[in-house]
């Protein structure tokens, strides 16, 4: 942690203290600041695609059948695939002459985007490479929480006349406040962190607009500044724990209130 405070690089012999400066140089230059932007938007963007598209197939896997077990083990094989794997195998997909630009061009002709080659969309995409990544993980979760709600309030909500939307509006979800906290507090810490899928599909492009802040310590320690990088790394842990506990406590509090 001291080496944070200090200037450390591969280009002299001493190491000296340096207070702040490691954090204020690299501000000046935007590098801190283009990197919590990123980061900031790549969770929130990753956070949501994945706990709407987690809680959306728990919803529609949630009986216990043959067919939805297959289907609920089909879902959860991207999490067993290496985080960079999957940002190859993705990097093919979206290519400009990638199955998802034909896909998409047999509805519009002609069409062709390169969706890792502009700096929104780049940030964009991996972000929801991450979501897909890990939504097995967290539809399970899901899976288990609408299995805990006992089945007397769901049916006799229904006796009361209640329908299918208000059942899962006004019940269901107040009742999955559990799976909520931990599912949300999960993503989001482990959005904060991204590394891999970015370096295998951007590698912090086009230009710094997918340089989180795990990319930029990689950059500044692969570049010989030691000490700038263990700055980072420095903000990256006071980023998760700043974020993390405060929404802890929020959510835990609505699990109270539900």
């Amino acid at each position: 942690m001291r080496f944070a405070f200090t200037r450390w690089t591969g280009y002299a012999e001493d190491i000296s203290w340096n207070g702040l400066d490691n954090l204020r140089s690299m501000a000046e230059q935007g590098i801190l600041t283009g990197a919590l932007e990123a980061t900031l938007t790549y969770a929130v963007i990753a956070m949501i695609v994945q706990n709407a598209f987690s809680l959306s197939l728990a919803l529609a896997l949630q009986r216990s059948d043959r067919v939805n077990s297959v289907f609920r083990a089909v879902f959860f094989l991207p999490v067993l695939i290496a985080p960079v794997a999957a940002g190859y195998i993705w990097s093919a997909i979206v290519a400009p002459a990638g199955p998802l630009n034909r896909a998409i061009g047999l509805v519009v002709p002609g069409f062709d985007y390169a969706w890792l080659g502009h700096g929104f969309s780049a940030l964009a995409t991996t972000a929801f490479i991450d979501a897909w990544k890990w939504s097995g993980l967290t539809t399970l979760v899901y899976i288990a929480g609408l299995n805990a709600i006992p089945r007397a309030v769901i049916e006799s909500a229904t006796v009361d006349g209640a329908n299918a939307w208000q059942r899962f509006w006004r019940i269901r979800l107040r009742l999955l406040a559990p799976a909520f906290t931990f599912t949300i507090v999960v993503t989001l810490i482990g959005a904060l962190s991204a590394f891999d899928i970015i370096m295998a599909t951007t590698r912090g492009g086009p230009g710094d607009s997918t340089a989180v802040l795990n990319v930029a310590v990689f950059t500044q320690y692969g570049g010989g500044f030691f000490g700038t990088a263990s700055a980072l790394s420095l903000v990256v842990t006071a980023l998760v724990a700043g974020i993390a506990l405060p929404l802890i406590a929020f959510l835990r509090s609505r699990e109270i209130e539900a």
